[in-house]
């Protein structure tokens, strides 16, 4: 065992020996000059050879045509920028700095080189170099080169890495022979300098900017590309920085100069440079995309390649900045050795050898410092540029995704996408540098521990690779729990946007509980998740706080073993780079947690960019002056699932000629829209051509409408002509509409059209297809919303008026409008049954005539019923009644219909529905903090982190104080105890401090996600009982953003950044009181340079709170920008309008950018000021330690007060960093706090006033003294409505398009809750009992059909209260029973998002269906039947008859047949009850409201009826 001892000791000192020889020959430095030059100069002489032999080529070649190159033909010229002009002086310089050493070498300069070749070479190669150098530089104007030629770039490259190796060892030779520093060290030191600027130009490239001149040939070319990608000049703060400013971030100061004299608004913040714009980085991105397509020739190219692409020469920039940094903080450790030895040996030094080496601290401080804040900004930048480009292309791959792959990814998943994912792949670029900076922090502290220590330097680097080694199964390990978290968290996403848009399903339903628990177990998912990646990011940071006391262990008991005389220096020199080690070791957890954060982050939008796309060769386009027909479809199959064996449409032929009426009808699920999708290129298409000819126009079954004003959706991007939108207005019926809204046409539509009627917003997108003016306008089902007055007159004055000249293909159910088509499509299971006119298709008997005739029949039944009814003489009228309610003119129209209209009717908020998103103003408020802090066992935890911490610190200095005091202070001095006594002292301090680390880090993941946790909790329970205003007025992108990226801070980030604000403070304080044992002096300084600290953080704060705050504000308008585009992608790719839309997106990015952007470079601002105060005390100190007389300290604990000292800096200005960076995160919390504390709706359960469970019996409902409106200062809607429904009979609610009847049904259920009056059923006020006692209690199939992702039996029976059986019972009485035994897993048979894999007709009935299960007392049809056929409308009447025979039935409905067999009829008009007796007894009344609805109704149909007869 000894002689294996030994024989490791043999080789290692030989291993040693070699290395000193090699480092300490004396011409080393001249020699690795010689060889680099040389290696430069064979390769300049290559490229001459090859330039003159394409000259002398191109001098033989024949050139006919002599135009100048593409590249340079609209180049008028070129402005050389100073990046040109401080090359020119630097290369000046570097020469003139070659030639004063060549001088002095002549002179007999010293130089540690004995050979005078070695010695002169270099200098006589260098001033060649710089000579050919300025003469290459000269000749660039001349070339009209916008960049440097590569040789020069490369050689800038070479001199800097041999300018810092020179500095290096030249630093070294001074030190290792005690030489005092002469003039030929400044030489190199301004060598040093000017080839680093060099170096920074090589990496920007250009020389030059184009100067373009207004001229006819180069404006509207190079005009037109500047606008379509960069958009207009835009002018920043950054963009207009000099050199000195960019250094030191003063281009900010008249934002600072803003936000002290009062909070930030969006418009005062600067614009963003046109580099950092949206625009420029998804088009250099979609470039770097095209390069990567091209080079590897693949349809899918790498995503990675392209960012590596994109990021490339930033990346660089940034990597070098960083590595000089990780240099610079390097050389303190190195000079701590020399400066002890200094002070033990003072009297025998100059004094001037303590100032040299206290220059050179604070000269290292200073590049630091300064490499150090660019790094960190450019790293944040780039992570802008990258997000930017990411969040553009998700958006426009989310516009062109086809619909296999958009079933496949919910809206929730891609909003995570764009605010989770890309967050974290921003994170990873911050972290990129980390990756450079890792191998010099480690082979430079290794090189310093073989300076002082010799060959325990080794032991240091094994122990330094074994401590990294240990990171690999952790790194795994986490990278599965990032996949675990990511997909939980899309999977709670998701739940939580469907919920959100579908809530008042939800709340009609009484599924708030059951809808609430299902998000609270898919949250306790994810919490068990982030639970087990934070328990071992705690094991993590106990292994890595405990690393340096691992490596310093071993180093020294190996030092021990070795005989290496531990002198205080040496162990100070190891102490100070342990702890400088501690840095990239810190790093290294952080960096490969994000690394498989962000790979994790980085496969999944990888994966979402390469899904497919919708087909662009689907359809071929041909200009009208070839084509005969605008619409040629021939022998084509499609399909909307690709893997299916039936196509959706099969064996389609179709040809329509320019400006006919084209009607589709059939059964639900028979293929109409799909045919109008495939016309659009919307389905997949299988096989077959279609060919158009023309613009189209497309107005959906479900309507789409974008939050904005109502002229904004009708203008839809186009320019405003009065006359043009007055007709279409007009031909909408929009214009009674329009008078009644407190705005007008400008009034403002609530999300997804949330506060209009289905009418409304079902005339407003058919007004925005009429706006178009376009060729082809394709209209599925555009009058199932309204009532039949206002869709006799869209047919008339819109189908058949102001388009008349067009060609229209429209999708009905109202049969009565087909004979007036040109040509009728049948469908029947995805094939064209029949074609022809009206006439034609009567007499072929094959399936038609039964569509007809139900309707027929629904006509002949109103018709019979109104002639028994009228009495043969005409009654007088009375008072109101004489007014002719049929007239659309004079009609009396209330505020609104249906949905809420909570408008406010003030100057300032004039038609403003969606309020701009409330923030906070001023600091963040103490109670925000102490929310956080002791929401969890009132903060409990709090003291036992701090003392554990605090353990730490005072354990890890003790250990180190330890260790300096023990050593003695030179090899000849003997050591105050045994060695091996010392170490096992230092062994116990340092096991002691590492275990606090691990209570420590281990308590602060606990503490903060259970409050993250609790605080979700809060949010989600608040946000969930808030009455329905709420959600009608709150964009879902706010509430998604505070359940997403909000909610990630608190998960992940914001207990550790508190944390930090407790942990730095502690650590500087712990720095204080070692430095205060020697030099007390300094805080004459220390105290003052504190306070201009603490006021630049208080200048500094509240700019950058309300900067952090706008940012926050600013993301949501991204993601609701997003998921509205999303749900409007078909119509928006119908109207040719990607381009406009992608470019809003594009705005939106910018407008989250601009105080994103400058909130980072505020805290730039601030830490580099910091920074430079640090540096003044540190530098003090250095100064006094010098200047003090020797004896009157020691020189170890001296050492020791340096060796914490040379981090001071770091700490104050981490000590405040952190502050301001846990201000801004608190925001977070600030937010969802916000949401915590909503207003709530009733108690959904009231202990003292529960009903009996068979109530209602009897389904009798009272309406006394009714008075509704929705907010305080608008007019009542529903005004004294006082009628009795009677139990167990059938009551038709009937009216105009916003007279009340929608608002009355919400009453029922207390969506509004009355502002008088009471409603009573069976003899319980509603008002008194808890609200899910009463939505329980009724059903309601509502106007627009609702369904969840999930399957078919859960979308019957989300409760799952009922049986196989009896949902199939009540499949087969909806009509869907054949359809769903058809699919392979029957009821588990997949329903998508929004179920858009069934036709709104099929999700009508399956909301029928889960009424029929239900079997309430009461059931209220909200225009349950309108998307469906006349045929399947009578079925679904009977059914309803039969099983709700002894129920109470309210129907509102706008097919008069619908009502006319009911045995009451309520008639409201403006809010208020007109008429409400029975149809026959209100038919006997001509001057009846009821009468003269159903005498238009009639008389419009009458034709129809007489026609059909014929045929029947």
């Amino acid at each position: 065992m000894l002689d294996l001892r030994r024989m490791l000791q043999q080789v290692l000192l030989q291993v040693g020996r070699r290395w000193n020889a090699q480092l300490n020959s004396s011409c080393l430095k001249e020699e690795i000059s010689i060889g680099v030059q040389l290696c430069f100069l064979v390769i300049l002489l290559f490229h001459i050879l090859q330039k003159l032999m394409s000259f002398l080529c191109s001098r033989r070649r024949k050139i006919a045509d002599r135009e100048p190159s593409e590249g340079f033909k609209y180049r008028q010229g070129i402005r050389f920028n100073m990046y040109y002009k401080f090359s020119v002086a630097c290369s000046t310089l570097l020469l003139g700095a070659h030639l004063l050493m060549l001088l002095m070498l002549l002179n007999g300069s010293y130089t540690h080189c004995h050979y005078a070749l070695h010695a002169f070479l270099p200098e006589i190669m260098h001033i060649v170099l710089w000579v050919v150098v300025l003469s290459a530089l000269y000749k660039v104007p001349n070339s009209k080169q916008m960049e440097f030629p590569w040789m020069l770039r490369a050689w800038w490259l070479c001199n800097f890495l041999l300018a810092i190796v020179s500095t290096a060892l030249d630093i070294h030779y001074r030190f290792a022979v005690h030489k005092s520093f002469k003039v030929r060290d400044l030489t190199s030191f301004i060598d040093l300098l000017g080839s680093m600027l060099l170096f920074s130009i090589s990496i920007y490239g250009k020389a030059g900017m184009p100067l373009l001149e207004s001229n006819g040939i180069t404006e509207p070319l190079l005009g037109e590309k500047l606008d379509r990608y960069l958009g207009s000049k835009r002018e920043s703060y950054y963009g207009k920085a000099t050199l000195t400013q960019l250094v030191t971030f003063s281009w900010l100061n008249p934002l600072f100069a803003v936000g002290i004299k009062k909070p930030l608004e969006q418009a005062e913040v600067p614009d963003v440079d046109t580099k950092d714009s949206a625009a420029f980085n998804s088009h250099s991105f979609e470039e770097c995309i095209k390069c990567v397509k091209e080079k590897d020739g693949a349809t899918s190219p790498s995503i990675y390649k392209a960012i590596f692409l994109f990021i490339m020469k930033k990346a660089i920039i940034n990597a070098s900045f960083a590595v000089v940094s990780a240099g610079a903080s390097y050389v303190g450790p190195y000079l701590i050795d020399d400066f002890v030895t200094f002070l033990t040996d003072k009297r025998n030094r100059s004094i001037k050898d303590g100032y040299l080496l206290a220059i050179g601290f604070l000269g290292a401080k200073m590049v630091e410092t300064i490499t150090q804040r660019q790094w960190i900004f450019g790293a944040r930048q780039l992570g802008l540029r990258l997000r930017a480009a990411l969040i553009s292309s998700i958006y426009k791959k989310g516009l062109n995704l086809s619909s296999q792959s958009r079933q496949g990814h919910t809206s929730g998943e891609i909003i995570n996408y764009m605010s989770v994912d890309i967050q974290r792949i921003t994170d990873f670029i911050w972290y990129l540098n980390i990756v450079w900076m890792l191998p010099i922090q480690i082979s430079l502290a290794i090189y310093i521990l073989h300076t002082s220590l010799g060959l325990g330097s080794l032991a240091a680097l094994a122990a330094t690779l074994i401590v990294m080694a240990c990171n690999i199964p952790l790194t795994r390990i986490q990278k599965r729990y990032q996949t675990e978290i990511m997909e939980a968290k899309d999977e709670r996403m998701k739940s939580t946007s469907e919920i959100l848009r579908n809530m008042k399903t939800i709340k009609l339903q009484a599924w708030d509980n059951q809808f609430l628990q299902r998000l609270e177990s898919l949250r306790k998912l994810e919490y068990d998740w982030i639970w087990k990646s934070q328990r071992l990011s705690a094991l993590t940071a106990f292994i890595f706080w405990g690393s340096p006391t691992f490596i310093s262990i071993v180093t020294f008991v190996t030092c021990m073993l070795m005989d290496i005389q531990l002198t205080a220096g040496r162990v100070l020199a190891a102490l100070a780079t342990f702890r400088m080690l501690q840095d990239p070791i810190f790093s290294l957890p952080d960096l490969l947690n994000v690394i498989a954060q962000g790979k994790v982050s980085a496969d999944r939008i990888a994966s979402y960019l390469q899904e497919d796309e919708i087909q662009r060769d689907a359809i071929e386009y041909v200009s009208k002056s070839q084509a005969s027909f605008d619409i040629e479809i021939s022998d084509g199959n499609f399909s909307w699932d690709t893997g299916y064996s039936h196509p959706t449409l099969d064996s389609i032929q179709l040809k329509v000629k320019r400006g006919m009426k084209v009607a589709i009808c059939g059964t639900v699920g028979s293929g109409k829209s799909s045919l109008l999708s495939c016309i659009l290129g919307e389905i997949q298409k299988l096989s077959g051509h279609v060919k158009i000819s023309g613009t189209k126009a497309y107005v959906p079954q479900s309507p789409w409408i974008l939050t904005g004003n109502i002229r904004d959706n009708i203008l839809f991007g186009n320019q405003y002509d009065h006359e043009k939108y007055d007709k279409t207005v007009k031909a909408c019926a929009l214009i009674k509409d329009f008078e009644l809204f407190s705005a007008g046409d400008l009034t403002e539509i609530g999300e997804r059209g949330i506060n209009m009627s289905g009418g409304q917003k079902q005339r407003i997108q058919i007004a925005r297809a009429v706006y178009q003016d376009a060729d082809i306008y394709l209209l599925d089902d555009p009058f199932s919303a309204v009532d039949a007055h206002t869709g006799s007159q869209l047919f008339q004055d819109c189908l058949m008026g102001i388009l008349k000249d067009k060609t229209v293909l429209f999708v009905t159910h109202q049969v009565e409008f087909l004979p007036a088509a040109d040509l009728i499509l049948v469908m029947r299971e995805g094939r064209i049954a029949q074609a022809g006119t009206f006439e034609e298709l009567m007499l072929q008997n094959t399936g038609f005539e039964k569509l007809v005739g139900a309707h027929s029949d629904a006509l002949d039944s109103i018709i019979a019923i109104e002639n028994s009814n009228r009495p043969s003489h005409d009654p007088q009228p009375e008072g109101d009644s004489q007014e002719d309610l049929t007239s659309n003119a004079e009609l009396s129209y209330t505020k609104q219909d249906s949905e809420h209209s909570i408008f406010e009717d003030n100057s300032n908020n004039k038609g403003k529905l969606v309020q701009d998103e409330e923030r906070e103003k001023g600091g963040i408020g103490k109670d925000v903090y102490w929310a956080y802090i002791t929401t969890v066992k009132r903060g409990a935890f709090v003291p036992f982190i701090l003392l554990a911490q605090s353990s730490f610190q005072v354990l890890q200095i003790a250990s180190n104080y330890w260790m300096a005091w023990t050593s003695p202070p030179t090899s000849e001095a003997e050591p105050k105890l045994d060695m091996k006594f010392v170490l096992f002292v230092y062994i116990l301090f340092s096991v002691g401090s590492s275990l606090c680390v691990l209570l420590r880090a281990s308590l602060n993941a606990l503490a903060g996600l259970w409050t993250a946790q609790k605080l979700f909790m809060n949010m989600l329970q608040s946000v969930m009982h808030s009455p329905m205003s709420f959600f009608d007025s709150t964009p879902t992108g706010r509430i998604l953003n505070r359940a997403s990226t909000d909610q990630s801070v608190l998960d992940l980030e914001l207990a550790g950044k508190l944390g930090w604000c407790a942990f730095s403070i502690i650590q500087i304080m712990g720095t204080i009181v070692v430095m205060s044992q020697v030099a007390w002096e300094v805080f004459v300084i220390f105290i003052p340079v504190t306070a201009i600290c603490i006021w630049y953080q208080r200048y500094y704060i509240p700019t950058a709170r309300e900067l952090a705050r706008l940012s926050g504000i600013q993301r949501a308008p991204i993601l609701h920008h997003f998921a509205e585009s999303l749900a409007g992608a078909a119509t928006i790719r119908a109207f040719d309008q990607e381009d406009r839309f992608s470019n809003g997106n594009l705005e939106l990015i910018d407008g989250h950018s601009r105080p994103w952007f400058h909130n980072v470079s505020a805290m730039e601002w601030l830490s580099f000021r910091l920074n430079l105060l640090s540096n003044f005390v540190f530098a003090c100190s250095l100064v006094l330690l010098v200047t003090l007389p020797e004896g009157i300290i020691n020189p170890s604990i001296a050492g020791l007060a340096v060796t914490y000292g040379i981090n001071l800096n770091v700490l104050q200005a981490s000590v405040i960093w952190n502050i301001c960076n846990a201000e801004t995160k608190m925001i977070s919390v600030e937010r969802i706090l916000q949401y915590s504390k909503l207003k709530s709706e009733a108690a959904l359960l009231i202990d003292d006033s529960r009903p009996q469970s068979h109530w209602p019996e009897y389904g009798t409902i009272s309406f006394k003294n009714l008075q509704i409106r929705y907010a305080e200062h608008l007019p009542s809607v529903l005004k004294n409505i006082n009628c009795t429904l009677p139990g167990k009979r059938k009551i038709g609610v009937v009216g105009r398009t916003g007279s009340g009847k929608s608002t009355l049904i919400q009453a029922l259920f207390r969506i509004v809750e009355p502002r008088e009056g009471s409603i009573v059923i069976d003899g319980v006020d509603i008002c008194k009992i808890g609200l899910h006692d009463l939505r329980s209690k009724l059903s309601i199939i509502p106007q627009d059909p609702t369904m969840f992702e999930g399957n078919v039996r859960g979308n019957l029976d989300p409760l799952g209260q009922y049986s196989d059986q009896e949902v199939w019972e009540a499949l087969d009485k909806c009509q869907l029973g054949d359809l769903v035994r058809e699919k392979e897993e029957k009821l588990e048979s997949t329903v998508v998002e929004n179920g858009e894999n069934w036709s709104v007709g099929q999700r009508q009935l399956f909301c029928l269906g889960r009424a029929l299960l239900k079997k309430s007392s009461i059931l209220v049809l909200d225009e349950a039947t309108a998307s469906v056929d006349s045929a399947t409308d009578a079925v679904i009447q009977k059914i309803i008859n039969e099983e709700f025979k002894n129920r109470t039935v309210v129907t509102i409905a706008h097919r008069i047949h619908t009502v006319i067999d009911s045995d009451l009829v309520l008639v409201l008009s403006d809010g208020r009850v007109a008429e409400f007796d029975s149809p026959s007894r209100l038919l006997e009344r001509e001057d009846s409201f009821f009468s003269k609805l159903i005498k238009e109704y009639s008389m419009r149909s009458k034709n129809f009826s007489s026609l059909a007869n014929q045929y029947i």
